[in-house]
């Protein structure tokens, strides 16, 4: 029988990573690197984005109508603790500790759930976003509850999610030694003036006023690498000028492909009205890539002096701070902060915060 912590890993994509499954992969790995942990599966598939030799355990896929009594079949199997990196995992009738995550409180202010759940899911997702008792019911039957940010952390104590202890274990990006360790840039990119968009396509994600800001930069290139839905992708396309700078759509990269991107690029660039952290502005400042960023409170939790920020519905002010990084002493200022600041994101860090939270529970 598996012993130790349990480890959520169901919210892993077979696919392609979004937020979450890279939060549980790359949590998960540093975790194992501190402690004895067991990987709780829906698909083996999710063991390829796990280390070699984990220890698992086979659970119902957390949409299906048996996730209420997860915690059942937890108990036969030994577990003593189980952390998962979501909040609505089955805790009826458990026997062990429980620590939850709840990212963020997006889905309250934007209720339009994400377009790959189940249209049984998709509404269920919207009832349980109308109101904040149905959060408190999951989150006060755990013993303790992370979140990925302190903006979030407030927001909780804000609108009282919970009664239990809230600490940050902060997201990251990569797998550090693997994907980080290159030579810092040595000068701005002077041939191809590539923007990065890394994210979806939602409407509060505001990918419009990145291709109105770009009308305004002819000799750029704005590279959004996320898949899109053909009808997303007309409407981005119309409000692009004839004049302007060009729209690349990539409808999807490989994490390779991601990160040769990214070093061929002059910025990333956001202009989100709401994030439960922003994943893409780690993963660009790790590689010296400077972010221009809408002004946000969670982004300026990540970014602090490392980026430049805009109006998130000023596309001009986006210009002008694209326009300030054109001077190649300022573009290797803010890649050198940013580089700097991605340090304080790692995995290896929000693992040994875990493990502390884990112990007091």
């Amino acid at each position: 029988m598996a012993t130790g912590i349990f480890f959520d890993c169901r919210y892993i994509r077979v696919d392609f990573h979004d937020g979450i499954s890279r939060f549980s992969s790359g949590l998960f790995a540093a975790l194992a690197q501190l402690t004895e942990v067991t990987a709780i599966i829906s698909d083996k598939r999710q063991l390829e984005h796990l280390p070699s030799e984990t220890k698992w355990v086979m659970l119902n896929d957390p949409t299906h109508f048996t996730e209420p009594f997860a915690a059942l079949k937890l108990n036969g199997l030994g577990a003593k603790l189980v952390y998962s990196p979501m909040q609505t995992i089955g805790s009826f009738g458990r026997k062990f500790k429980l620590v939850l995550t709840l990212h963020d409180l997006i889905y309250y202010r934007h209720p339009t759930p994400p377009p790959n759940m189940p249209l049984a899911v998709r509404i269920g997702w919207r009832l349980f976003h109308l109101w904040y008792w149905p959060q408190r019911m999951l989150l006060n039957g755990a013993d303790a509850v992370v979140t990925v940010s302190q903006t979030t952390a407030e927001l909780m104590r804000q609108h009282r999610l919970t009664q239990r202890p809230v600490e940050v274990v902060y997201n990251a990006a990569g797998d550090l030694p693997q994907d980080y360790e290159h030579r810092p840039p040595a000068r701005r990119p002077r041939d191809r003036q590539i923007l990065v968009y890394m994210g979806s396509f939602m409407d509060y994600k505001n990918v419009s006023t990145l291709v109105r800001a770009v009308n305004e930069l002819p000799a750029y290139e704005l590279h959004l690498l996320s898949r899109i839905a053909p009808q997303a992708k007309q409407q981005l396309e119309a409000l692009a000028s004839p004049n302007g700078g060009k729209l690349v759509f990539h409808n999807g990269v490989t994490d390779t492909e991601y990160h040769e991107i990214l070093d061929s690029a002059v910025a990333l660039v956001h202009a989100s009205h709401d994030e439960g952290f922003g994943i893409p502005l780690v993963e660009s400042m790790a590689r010296g890539i400077p972010i221009a960023v809408s002004d946000i409170r969670i982004f300026r939790e990540i970014g602090g002096d490392a980026a430049l920020y805009f109006d998130a519905e000023n596309p001009a002010q986006l210009v002008e701070q694209l326009r300030a990084l054109e001077i190649e002493s300022t573009w290797l200022q803010y890649s050198a902060s940013g580089i700097k600041r991605a340090r304080d994101f790692s995995w290896a860090a929000s693992a040994q915060e875990l493990l502390r939270v884990i112990e007091l529970v």
